[in-house]
């Protein structure tokens, strides 16, 4: 019988999303919090019927960003170690992988309709999309189905859902504490 890791995938491919991920939050958590407080003025006034609320949610400490990228990182690591335990056929990990090449994209985009920096987008061309374009390369080479429309839907899917979930999560897990409460 034939061990699923025995698919010709090597573990760069699968651990590389992990190494990826990081490259590009590392860039994030270097920016995000004061590129955040320096755009808002701008961003507000190109997007004028985004209501207060949602301002004010977007304004995030550095606490914050580093819970929710945190938070994240245990997706991507988990996702990255199941890819490896499967030889690169894990669902979980070729979805993931999707969700990773398309938000680099998203970035991309991001950047263009803002008009200039937006964070992540220096390692998105450099790092995201091409290691995400490396890894589904060499998925198909192995004879590992990948993308189609169901996986790129489910990537699409994901990437929110995940990014607000770790963003709700960090709000609370990165209050600050008071003495007694």
């Amino acid at each position: 019988m034939k061990d699923d890791r025995d698919s010709g995938v090597s573990g760069a491919v699968t651990w590389g999303l992990l190494a990826a991920w990081a490259a590009n939050d590392l860039e994030e958590i270097a920016t995000m919090a004061g590129w955040l407080r320096t755009a808002r003025p701008r961003l507000r006034k190109r997007l004028p019927w985004v209501p207060d609320r949602v301002w004010d949610r977007a304004d995030l400490s550095q606490r914050e960003v580093n819970t929710a990228i945190g938070l994240m990182g245990v997706l991507i690591a988990a996702a990255a170690a199941d890819g490896a335990r499967t030889g690169g056929r894990s669902p979980l990990f070729r979805t993931v992988l999707a969700g990773f090449g398309l938000h680099g994209v998203v970035h991309i985009a991001q950047s263009a309709a803002y008009g200039g920096y937006t964070p992540g987008v220096a390692t998105s061309p450099t790092v995201v999309i091409p290691y995400s374009l490396w890894a589904l390369r060499r998925l198909r080479a192995a004879g590992i189905p990948v993308g189609g429309a169901r996986g790129t839907a489910a990537g699409l899917a994901i990437l929110p859902v995940a990014v607000a979930g770790a963003h709700a999560a960090a709000r609370v897990l990165a209050r600050p504490r008071t003495p007694g409460a």
